[in-house]
């Protein structure tokens, strides 16, 4: 189900569990839910980049394809999963909060940062054309939060995270 932003502008508020009231494309929708479980199980009190990260990475065709190929992409799943079986990553069970962008509070169920990443990408897609955020207006957004828990893991893994804000730009 797709909804509207009431003057077809990107607006952040909570809508069906989500920090934007905004169109969102079929495989953001799935990356939304994806992360949503993946929180829960890993016992998370939020989502957080890493895990809208993650499931970024397995919803989106286009997000793994600017990640990277092969043994780069291999690299970068290992350190997600790694994270997400409470091995190698420390954050789990704790609240991200880079301080590097403005932060969008009182969106339950979501760290400040990964709110921020969605409503930059919902900006993102209704300044391109007004369609819905797809899954690289957030991966754009995570990418320009220089402190964000997906940007490490993306450093981690070897992905110079200065190229990738490029090849989004």
């Amino acid at each position: 189900m797709h909804s509207s932003p009431p003057s077809g502008t990107a607006s952040c508020g909570p809508l069906e569990d989500r920090p934007v009231d905004a169109p969102l494309s079929d495989e953001l929708i799935l990356a939304v839910a994806g992360a949503r479980r993946r929180a829960l199980r890993d016992g998370d009190r939020q989502i957080d980049t890493a895990h809208l990260l993650h499931s970024l990475l397995e919803s989106d065709p286009a997000v793994r394809a600017v990640c990277g190929e092969g043994g780069q992409l291999a690299r970068l799943l290992g350190y997600l999963v790694q994270r997400s079986i409470g091995y190698g990553l420390r954050w789990q069970g704790s609240v991200e909060d880079s301080g590097a962008v403005p932060v969008v509070r009182g969106v339950p169920g979501w760290s400040p940062p990964a709110t921020a990443a969605m409503c930059a990408g919902a900006e993102r897609a209704t300044a391109r054309d007004g369609g819905p955020a797809r899954g690289l207006d957030v991966l754009a957004a995570l990418a320009g939060d220089p402190d964000c828990r997906a940007v490490e893991v993306l450093g981690r893994a070897g992905i110079d995270v200065g190229d990738l804000r490029r090849r989004l730009n």
